[in-house]
Protein backbone atom coordinates (compact mmCIF):
# COMPACT_ATOMS: atom_id res chain seq x y z
CA UNK A 1 0.00 0.00 0.00
CA UNK A 2 1.02 3.58 -0.55
CA UNK A 3 0.55 6.73 1.49
CA UNK A 4 1.24 10.37 0.54
CA UNK A 5 2.29 12.60 3.45
CA UNK A 6 3.26 16.28 3.67
CA UNK A 7 6.38 16.77 5.81
CA UNK A 8 5.82 19.23 8.67
CA UNK A 9 9.23 19.34 10.44
CA UNK A 10 10.93 22.72 10.04
CA UNK A 11 14.15 21.05 8.83
CA UNK A 12 12.39 18.47 6.67
CA UNK A 13 14.07 15.07 6.92
CA UNK A 14 17.48 16.29 8.00
CA UNK A 15 19.45 15.33 11.13
CA UNK A 16 17.13 14.84 14.12
CA UNK A 17 13.82 14.36 12.24
CA UNK A 18 15.51 11.88 9.89
CA UNK A 19 16.95 9.96 12.85
CA UNK A 20 13.51 9.71 14.49
CA UNK A 21 11.96 8.65 11.17
CA UNK A 22 14.59 5.96 10.53
CA UNK A 23 14.34 4.62 14.08
CA UNK A 24 10.58 4.27 13.67
CA UNK A 25 10.97 2.63 10.25
CA UNK A 26 13.56 0.20 11.60
CA UNK A 27 11.12 -0.93 14.30
CA UNK A 28 8.47 -1.74 11.69
CA UNK A 29 7.66 -5.37 11.08
CA UNK A 30 8.08 -5.12 7.31
CA UNK A 31 10.14 -3.14 4.80
CA UNK A 32 9.16 0.48 4.11
CA UNK A 33 10.33 2.69 1.26
CA UNK A 34 10.14 6.46 0.92
CA UNK A 35 10.47 8.82 -2.01
CA UNK A 36 9.52 12.32 -3.08
CA UNK A 37 6.15 12.57 -4.77
CA UNK A 38 6.66 12.90 -8.52
CA UNK A 39 9.98 11.07 -8.47
CA UNK A 40 10.54 7.42 -9.32
CA UNK A 41 13.40 7.20 -6.79
CA UNK A 42 12.49 5.16 -3.69
CA UNK A 43 14.88 4.35 -0.86
CA UNK A 44 14.78 2.15 2.20
CA UNK A 45 13.23 4.05 5.11
CA UNK A 46 15.57 2.37 7.58
CA UNK A 47 18.74 3.90 6.09
CA UNK A 48 19.51 7.40 7.40
CA UNK A 49 21.94 8.13 4.56
CA UNK A 50 19.40 7.07 1.94
CA UNK A 51 16.60 9.08 3.56
CA UNK A 52 18.75 12.21 3.88
CA UNK A 53 19.90 11.82 0.25
CA UNK A 54 16.33 12.55 -0.88
CA UNK A 55 16.69 16.19 0.24
CA UNK A 56 13.21 16.35 1.76
CA UNK A 57 12.30 19.82 3.04
CA UNK A 58 9.29 21.13 4.94
CA UNK A 59 6.19 21.12 2.77
CA UNK A 60 7.40 18.37 0.43
CA UNK A 61 5.04 15.46 -0.11
CA UNK A 62 6.64 12.07 0.29
CA UNK A 63 5.34 8.66 -0.73
CA UNK A 64 5.60 5.84 1.78
CA UNK A 65 5.17 2.25 0.61
CA UNK A 66 4.76 -0.85 2.77
CA UNK A 67 2.56 -3.89 3.29
CA UNK A 68 2.20 -2.87 6.96
CA UNK A 69 -0.55 -0.27 7.57
CA UNK A 70 0.52 0.14 11.21
CA UNK A 71 4.05 1.04 10.15
CA UNK A 72 2.66 3.62 7.72
CA UNK A 73 0.50 5.09 10.50
CA UNK A 74 3.53 5.45 12.81
CA UNK A 75 5.71 6.98 10.12
CA UNK A 76 2.97 9.42 9.13
CA UNK A 77 2.84 10.61 12.76
CA UNK A 78 6.58 11.31 12.67
CA UNK A 79 6.40 13.15 9.34
CA UNK A 80 3.49 15.35 10.41
CA UNK A 81 4.99 16.25 13.81
CA UNK A 82 6.01 19.91 13.41
CA UNK A 83 7.83 19.89 16.77
CA UNK A 84 10.74 17.83 15.39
Amino acid sequence: MERHVVVAAADGLHARPAAVFVKTASAAGSPVTIGLEGSAKRVSADSILAVMSLGVVRGNTVVLESDDATALDELEKVLTDSSL
